[in-house]
């Protein structure tokens, strides 16, 4: 500007006379606010803007043994794998050629292209960084069960063990850090809501200290024992007590007082009477009988009683010794 005006003015007298014009005059009092607004948006931020570095920043190559590179095939120079995610990713610009001739159509087809390839790379490197961030690796290798035996933690119970693996499936979206306190913060919230329940159960009972506390607990704590102890003295009497009552449906059956214990439960289970099963017996052993000393069986077994029925009292006649194994 000054080289414009002339030899006359310097750049600083240029400069001054510009601020008090027109920055600090009457124009720019007119038209230039007094605080003015920022609105432009850092896209580097290393928060993970578009243009972050954190994007574009290697991560560093595993620690792992060169036979463990060569089982995993991995490439530590390159971070890179044999077989990656996506493996036929690059086919889709492989082909792709910038040519002067190309018209609007073909220029934004090889862009979504591009994009395409673009976005497979994201997720690649996605991948790579949950991978990365909850030691998927030494997990595979085996690496990890010796940090946990070093690293003494709390007991994860079996119900914590099936929660951590309903929300599996966040970890895609959260660190691995931000996961662990999710889930401790989970516990927390269970062991408080238990607290509450218990506190909530001394206020109905009357109990406003604490101190009262132990003694309301100690006092449950007897009358259930009382309790359990009177239920393993009923269920003692009812085991003596329970055989009449389990043939309580036969017992007042003729042919009752004939049957064995064992005959009386398989009566019992066949609902079959009695009087009805000494008949079916009489004529099973009697044909057994006939038939070790060569006589034709001539006798027919009730039609009351069917294949199921015949076979299961075959089966307790034979395992009870009153015939033989080939007859039935």
């Amino acid at each position: 500007m000054a080289a414009h005006v002339g030899a006359s003015r310097t750049p600083q007298e240029v400069m001054e006379h510009y601020v008090s014009m027109y920055i600090h005059g009457n124009l720019g009092k007119a038209c230039i606010p007094d605080t003015i607004p920022n609105r432009v948006t850092d896209h580097t931020c290393p928060s993970g803007g578009p243009l972050s570095p954190s994007l574009t920043t290697p991560l560093p190559p595993l620690d792992i043994s060169v036979a463990e590179q060569q089982q995993l095939g991995y490439m530590p120079l390159r971070d890179d794998y044999e077989i990656e995610y996506d493996q036929d990713a690059e086919t889709l610009i492989s082909g792709l050629s910038v040519n002067y001739d190309d018209d609007d159509v073909e220029i934004e087809l090889k862009r979504a292209h591009v994009d395409m390839y673009v976005r497979k790379l994201k997720e690649r490197q996605r991948r790579k960084n949950i991978a990365r961030d909850y030691n998927l690796v030494p997990a595979f290798l085996g690496k990890d069960k010796k940090e946990k035996e070093k690293a003494p933690k709390r007991k994860i119970t079996k119900e914590e063990k099936e929660l951590r693996l309903k929300l599996r499936p966040l970890y895609q979206f959260m660190s691995c850090k931000e996961f662990e306190d999710f889930f401790e913060n989970m516990h927390k919230e269970r062991i408080l809501r238990a607290k509450i329940r218990e506190l909530q159960r001394y206020r109905r009972n009357g109990i406003t200290k604490m101190e009262e506390s132990a003694e309301y607990e100690a006092a449950r704590h007897k009358r259930e024992k009382r309790k359990e102890n009177k239920n393993i003295a009923s269920s003692k009497r009812g085991k003596e007590d329970g055989k009449e009552g389990e043939f309580a449906a036969i017992e007042n059956l003729p042919g009752f007082e004939l049957l064995s214990d064992r005959e009386k439960v398989l009566c019992s289970s066949l609902n079959l009477s009695p009087a009805r099963y000494v008949t079916v017996k009489t004529i099973i052993i009697k044909d057994h009988l006939q038939k070790r000393q060569g006589i034709p069986s001539k006798s027919r077994l009730p039609s009351y009683l069917d294949k199921v029925l015949k076979k299961r009292i075959l089966n307790f006649l034979t395992e009870s010794g009153w015939i033989s194994r080939d007859a039935s």
